[in-house]
């Protein structure tokens, strides 16, 4: 395993069903606190484990001039305490004293096991759980796969990638709400809309 260059860390294996669920964003205060970017609207699952596996930042998404990560490979960190303060959400971490510590954790992903999910309630479902089904009309025509899904304020939308009448990936978007989505069949991986291909 890699080198560990931030005091407090130690390297981990990264799980097996480990999925990234957000990053961290910059420190929050003076003791060790920092600001999370969650990859979903809703992030239980950062709220519900007690161990985030950090992995360093893509580097292609990173302001110019950000310092080089702490750690290489993967860490784990032991969480104290992680809630919502204002819509964004905040965490503090056994490894991370202070504000220099939280401040050099700045980008590095998070990821946490899919074990750890708390369960959905009955037509919720998880983000990650979404992406790679296939989604197809009331008459059974392919629409496309999803590839993300964006939080657009008063409702989520699903991006599915297609191959278009030219060969080419194309892209469609759904609004995820059950004015158009019949069902989701999470073991079947597949969602079935009420969507017409020409719209």
């Amino acid at each position: 395993m890699a080198d560990v260059l931030l005091p407090g860390l130690e390297s981990a294996e990264l799980p097996a069903d480990a999925v990234e669920v957000g990053r961290i964003s910059e420190a929050w205060g003076i003791k060790g606190w920092f600001r999370v970017l969650s990859h979903s609207a809703s992030p239980e699952a950062l709220f519900s484990s007690k161990r985030w596996y950090l992995q360093p930042p893509d580097r292609s998404r990173m302001p110019a001039g950000t310092g080089a990560s702490p750690f290489a490979g993967t860490v784990r960190l032991s969480i104290k305490e992680a809630k919502d303060h204002s819509g964004t959400v905040v965490a503090s971490a056994h490894e991370v004293p202070d504000r220099t510590a939280a401040e050099a954790l700045r980008g590095a992903r998070i990821f946490v096991p899919r074990s750890s999910f708390p369960t959905a309630d009955p037509d919720e479902y998880y983000w990650v759980d979404l992406i790679g089904l296939d989604v197809v009309n009331r008459e059974g025509v392919a629409l496309g796969q999803v590839q993300e899904l964006l939080s657009t304020g008063p409702q989520t939308v699903l991006v599915l990638q297609e191959t278009g009448a030219d060969g080419k990936p194309a892209e469609r978007m759904i609004p995820f709400v059950s004015a158009f989505v019949d069902t989701v069949d999470l073991p079947g991986r597949r969602i079935t809309v009420d969507w017409q291909p020409d719209y």
